[in-house]
């Protein structure tokens, strides 16, 4: 494994529950995460997985200091940043940024795209060298959208699209660390495909490093440097992607793995060879 760029160690999150009796009610707490612990490999992909309610998804915004931390620490570089606040914890979200699951949602319906991928600069009040109008082209150019499209809103987008401009958004303060928090899960095959490509090769261009949570491994197999499985709010097993997913020492973890659908060789086979003999039949526009 590679040097670290961040160390999550004895992470815990614990919620407020108000359970309420017949002639009482009393305060108590779930503790949606529980002592986890592990490190992000600089310049790689470490994937968070589990089952819905695991606590991958509060991990990792514990991480990016969108949740409060209960105990534990996280350190950025070498630097605690469980509980900066203030000018320190802005210049934590210009290292770290987030992109969401759900494109639309977490793009502003009634702002246009530049304003939408400036928006974390106008947060930390950092003005573009270049101009915004500049930036936001160059950004969409990146990540592969038409730069003459700036105008328009998120509406106009198909959701691969949209959520192109979440992660042109996300690069825009040139973060060294991006979660990605089940970023395509909303996606169709086809376009999961293409926004997996565009953040390897953005990975590769800009140096970054990919916190990946999903409950999707077929997907994890094809991004991850490393993995972490998560239930209950517990680490079951961590270690690299092929000794994960190749000889998993974990029960839980063996049936995540076994319940992945298997492709039929034969059948793979051929469908490549049409690809390759039709090369047409590939190429289809993101929808």
């Amino acid at each position: 494994m590679s040097d670290s760029i961040m160390k999550v160690r004895d992470l815990t999150k614990d919620f407020p529950v108000r359970e309420e009796g017949r002639f009482f009610s009393r305060k108590s707490v779930f503790r949606a995460v529980d002592n986890v612990s592990f490190d992000v490999p600089a310049g790689g992909t470490l994937a968070i997985v589990g089952e819905s309610g695991s606590g991958k998804s509060t991990t990792a915004r514990m991480m990016a200091r969108l949740l409060d931390i209960s105990s534990g620490s996280v350190e950025l570089e070498g630097k605690d940043i469980t509980r900066v606040e203030g000018a320190d914890l802005h210049k934590v979200r210009q290292t770290i940024q987030v992109v969401f699951q759900d494109p639309y949602s977490s793009l502003n319906p009634r702002h246009t795209v530049e304003r939408i991928i400036m928006a974390p600069l106008d947060y930390q009040g950092v003005k573009p060298p270049k101009g915004r109008s500049t930036m936001v082209k160059e950004l969409m150019e990146r990540v592969g959208l038409d730069p003459n499209a700036s105008q328009r809103y998120p509406r106009q987008f198909s959701g691969g699209q949209a959520q192109r401009i979440g992660i042109a958004r996300a690069l825009a303060l040139k973060p060294k660390v991006v979660v990605c928090d089940e970023a395509v899960s909303a996606l169709d095959v086809s376009v999961q495909a293409r926004v997996i490509n565009l953040l390897k090769e953005l990975k590769q261009d800009l140096g970054l490093s990919y916190v990946f949570i999903a409950h999707d491994l077929a997907v994890v197999r094809q991004i991850a440097d490393d993995v972490v499985v998560m239930q209950r709010g517990q680490v079951k097993e961590a270690g690299p992607r092929d000794q994960i997913f190749d000889a998993p020492q974990d029960a839980y973890t063996q049936k995540l793995i076994a319940a992945v659908p298997k492709i039929d060789p034969e059948w793979e086979e051929r469908r490549q060879r049409y690809m390759q003999q039709h090369p047409l039949a590939a190429a289809t526009d993101e929808s």
